[in-house]
């Protein structure tokens, strides 16, 4: 019988006018991704005063990402709309202020304190479970994994979520990717950053909300004794640059944690999402993964001991992550001359670095768009190119949190497989649709069952 394919959207055929691609733009960043883009290593185009290129080559990735990364800074477009949220954060942040910072976060995410974190993630799995019993034999899994995965940022970044509301706090998110966190007409015309764009006003509510909560808990913790909580924050009160002496100033306290506690659950929560949206579809894949979970679980939650012991979850999600990247569509400037896939490129065009296309690629994927975990295999991914499969970015600058948001995703997704059958629900099957990350919309509503 043959299989579903996965949700996707379908890609325009012919040139978009600047019209229809700021409203593309607006509604669904990965609609203004050509056909073409899914069938060639590059794509050259030119918008208003902009060329642009889209580069899925893995050769021209490395170089943008690591050989030649200096040249190639994040988009100040891209950046005019995390700013509000973020500030200069560690992933604004260019040059030696962004490695500093880098040095602050990094032992938290070390791979002995993320095995640490086990308990957390297990105990997180386990409250997940709990309401998914309650749910009435139906939920709405994004809402619920979002929820499991703020659970467990909060710990690591807190100790805790006591000066959080997890629902305000992810409506405040919602809204700031739906008003501040879309392109403007002005971007696309090159207005000079300065210029207000109507979205960062509409979201200033949404900003504010977000950073009161924030800063509501880095001022109970400098009011406690630093170096006995061991979490996130308290790495970043402690942190002191080598080079200069300098420490965080409050804003820069503020403007981490919330790049942190955005990034760390809800992309997460994403990939969680579209792997039980995929196993619903593929029952014959969901029982393998389920046969797995419980042949090493029984009925008990897993931990960190357990994940060497259950490949197949692995790759579940990481197939998910291919067709579900969480970060669609990446954005560069270009400072100086350069060549990539055998194109000349130029100082001030712009690159974009469609992950979602990548992932998707005809040259680089058999069966490009069906869900098939066997390519995550170890015999299958013995000799591809690092630079073919991209969730979690390349390069100096990958995820710092990439082994952390894999061991919860592990954790939470294994436990689930051994407790419960999830089957398709009732509603339209949801499809991508990004502005910040790839959501799926209207939501994964699934049926659930206990077993």
């Amino acid at each position: 019988m043959r299989q579903p394919l996965p949700p996707t959207i379908a890609p325009h055929t012919k040139p978009l006018s600047i019209g229809q691609s700021i409203k593309a733009a607006r509604r669904n960043v990965l609609e203004i991704i050509p056909a073409i883009a899914y069938r060639q290593p590059i794509v050259t185009g030119r918008m208003a005063m902009a060329r642009w290129h889209m580069v899925q080559e893995p050769a021209a990735l490395r170089r943008v990402f690591l050989d030649n990364v200096a040249n190639y800074p994040k988009s100040e477009v891209m950046l005019r709309m995390l700013r509000p949220a973020v500030g200069d954060s560690l992933f604004t942040l260019e040059g030696a202020e962004w490695r500093w910072q880098r040095r602050a976060v990094a032992p938290v995410f070390a791979q002995r304190n993320v095995v640490a974190l086990a308990p957390v993630m297990t105990a997180t799995a386990e409250r997940a479970t709990a309401r998914l019993m309650a749910a009435g034999g139906q939920a709405e899994m994004v809402e619920e994994m979002l929820s499991a995965t703020f659970d467990v940022i909060c710990e690591v970044a807190l100790s805790g979520r006591e000066h959080f509301d997890a629902k305000t706090y992810g409506a405040a998110i919602l809204r700031y990717f739906e008003t501040a966190g879309k392109a403007s007409l002005l971007d696309f015309l090159r207005v000079p950053g300065w210029v207000p764009r109507p979205g960062e006003l509409l979201g200033a509510g949404a900003v504010r909300t977000m950073h009161d909560m924030v800063a509501r808990a880095i001022e109970e913790r400098r009011r406690q004794v630093q170096g006995g909580a061991d979490d996130l924050l308290d790495h970043m009160l402690s942190a002191r640059d080598k080079e200069t002496g300098r420490t965080m100033t409050p804003e820069d306290l503020l403007h981490n944690m919330q790049f942190f506690i955005v990034a760390g659950h809800e992309t997460t929560a994403l990939a969680l999402s579209w792997s039980l949206l995929m196993l619903a579809q593929h029952p014959e894949l969901q029982s393998r993964a389920r046969e797995e979970a419980r042949g090493v679980l029984g009925n008990r939650a897993a931990g960190a001991d357990d994940l060497e012991h259950m490949p197949f979850i692995s790759q579940v999600l990481e197939e998910a992550m291919r067709l579900y990247p969480p970060v669609g569509m990446l954005a560069r400037e270009v400072l100086a001359d350069d060549r990539l896939a055998g194109r000349d490129i130029h100082a001030n065009d712009v690159l974009f670095l469609p992950i979602y296309a990548l992932h998707r690629h005809e040259l680089y994927w058999e069966r490009p768009n069906a869900f098939d975990p066997d390519r995550f295999s170890a015999e299958a991914r013995a000799g591809r190119d690092r630079y073919l499969y991209l969730p979690f970015g390349a390069g100096p600058r990958v995820c710092v949190g990439a082994n952390f948001a894999m061991m919860q995703a592990q954790i939470i997704l294994a436990t689930l497989l051994a407790r419960f059958a999830f089957d398709m629900g009732e509603g339209p099957l949801p499809l991508p649709t990004m502005s910040m990350t790839v959501r799926p919309e209207p939501g994964v509503t699934l049926r659930v069952a206990p077993l």
